[in-house]
Parts: structure tokens; C-alpha cells; sequence
């Protein structure tokens, strides 16, 4: 059976990529000025435009997949006789994995031969893209659908997840630091640091003074916990601030030869809670 590897629009890689590689995306949604948007890897509320407005006080709201949705999805390809592997964005952030097991349940009823495996990846943004990068390339090579599931499963908790955000309001409105916190943290110039833990939870695990020294915690996070760094393609997302993601790029470049990187920005169902820029830095590395 061909194996059709699918993801949601949170995995955030490029559009060209996913387009290129017949990757099936399936994207949730951005409540955006008044309107609904099928987060759709920038195509149709560009990367700019949406950044641009929350930056001038636009506050969206976003909503997962929900099983109906999946279900035509699944159907489509599992009537054709092909079997499906989605890589969904961590449960501990969102409900769309469930929605997709709930999908896959309805269908497995109704044809006993459908073939569908949902991973949740423990993963968010360019983690969970980079899962699905090393799931492709597996494909490609032709291993076996079986083979690819194992690989993904034994190897999602060494996915590495750092991020840093530059206003504090979002993760405030978020939960994820107080509101004296997040004014306290303004005035001083005091940038956050998390990470997200075997259970796919964003967590704070640090604050720097200033901008620059939050994105050489990035760098340095990775200098101690990357292994086998030759063979490895990193991947930094950001929330419209290439420059910031590029000088992350150039820290390690500094101190590790790698195999590529994969920069792209934050989608905005993650940019809606993580906000303008948020730079995020992912590799393979010891076990969270």
C-alpha cells in the first residue's frame, strides 16, 4: 500500500516544501479581524499582513480540526486503498489529535482494512515539522510505512524545543505568565525562555536580561544537548523577525558544522498565543 504522510498547518514548514513533497496538509483555524482563516501555510493571510496587525493590537483567537474534517481527509485516501500516517501537533497544546483518533475510529467501523496511524508528536511548530521532515525522508529512501511509524515514535521526546518570545502580553493573556509578571518583565527588559517537556507542555524554564542574550540561550541550549550534529538539519521558526532567527543561525554556525537548516515563520495558530517576534529553535538532542 502507498503511504500518504500527512500533518497540520502548526508543524509550520514551507508551503514549497510540503507542496513539493506531496506532504497532505490539514490546517486549523485563525478567528483573524472578524473573519475564519484555514491556516493554510501563509497562501492565504500572509505571514505579513497577520503580524503586522497584531502588532498593532489585533488579537485573534484559533480553534483545531475537528473530526469532521479529518474524516473526509482520511476517507479520501483510505478509499483509495492507500495507508495514512499523520503526525499531529502535541495533545498537550491542542485537540486536533484527538479529533484525529476519534476520525480514525469512525472510519476503522466502517472499513475494517483502513489503514491509519495517528503519532502525536509531544511536538509544536518546527519540531513537529522537523518529525514529519525525518518521516519523509524515510519514505523516499522506501522503508517500510511500519518502519517509519517505529522510527518517528522511538525518536519524538529528542526533538529539542527552545523558544523565546519579544512581548510578554501574549504569554500573559496565555496563562503562561502572570499579568504583574509580564509588566514587571516589560519594564526591565526580561525575556523569557521555555522549552516543551515529554509531555508536549510549553514550560518556562528561564529569563535572560535583553534580546540578545535570550537568543544566545537558544544557541547555547543546543551546544549542549545536540548530538551527532553533522548529520542533522536544524530548524528555527520566528514570529516576522528573520534577522533574529538568522543570527541564532550564525551562533551555531559559529560552533557546530550541520547538515542544513529549515527557517520559516511561526504559523498564525501558534502566532496568535506566542505573538511577533517569538523565535523558536529545534533539533534532534539528548531526551527531553
Amino acid at each position: 500500500m502507498e503511504t500518504i504522510l500527512m500533518t497540520d498547518s502548526c508543524s509550520d514548514l514551507p508551503f514549497e516544501y510540503v507542496e513539493k513533497n506531496g506532504i497532505i496538509p490539514i490546517g486549523l483555524t485563525c478567528h483573524f479581524k472578524g473573519k475564519d482563516y484555514i491556516d493554510d501555510f501563509g497562501k492565504t493571510l500572509s505571514y505579513k499582513e497577520f503580524y503586522e496587525e497584531v502588532r498593532k493590537g489585533e488579537m485573534p483567537t484559533t480553534s483545531q480540526v475537528n473530526t469532521y474534517r479529518f474524516e473526509e481527509v482520511f476517507k479520501k485516501f483510505t478509499d483509495e486503498g492507500k495507508s495514512i500516517i499523520y503526525i499531529g501537533f502535541s495533545s498537550a497544546l491542542s485537540g486536533t489529535v484527538g479529533s484525529a483518533l476519534s476520525a480514525k475510529n469512525h472510519i476503522m467501523d466502517q472499513n475494517k482494512n483502513a489503514d491509519i496511524t495517528v503519532i502525536d508528536s509531544k511536538c509544536a511548530s518546527l519540531g513537529e515539522g522537523l518529525l514529519v521532515y525525518y518521516a519523509n525522508e524515510m519514505l523516499k529512501k522506501g522503508y517500510k510505512k511500519d518502519e517509519v511509524v517505529k522510527w518517528v515514535e522511538d525518536n519524538k521526546l529528542k526533538i529539542n524545543h527552545y523558544f523565546t518570545v519579544e512581548d510578554l502580553g501574549h504569554l500573559r493573556r496565555g496563562g503562561r505568565v502572570s499579568g504583574f509578571a509580564a509588566a514587571l518583565g516589560t519594564i526591565l527588559d526580561i525575556k523569557p525562555v521555555l522549552h516543551v517537556d515529554r509531555e508536549g507542555r510549553l514550560i518556562p524554564i528561564g529569563k535572560v536580561k535583553g534580546r540578545k542574550k535570550s537568543l544566545k540561550f537558544l544557541a547555547d541550549s543546543l551546544k549542549e544537548r545536540i548530538i551527532n550534529p553533522k548529520d542533522q538539519v536544524i530548524t528555527i521558526s520566528h514570529g516576522d523577525c528573520l534577522e533574529d532567527a538568522l543570527y541564532v543561525k550564525e551562533l551555531i554556525l559559529n560552533d557546530f558544522e550541520v547538515k542544513d537548516f529549515i527557517i520559516n515563520n511561526v504559523g498564525p495558530v501558534i502566532g496568535s498565543h506566542s505573538g511577533p517576534g517569538t523565535v523558536a529553535l529545534f533539533f534532534m538532542g539528548h531526551e527531553r
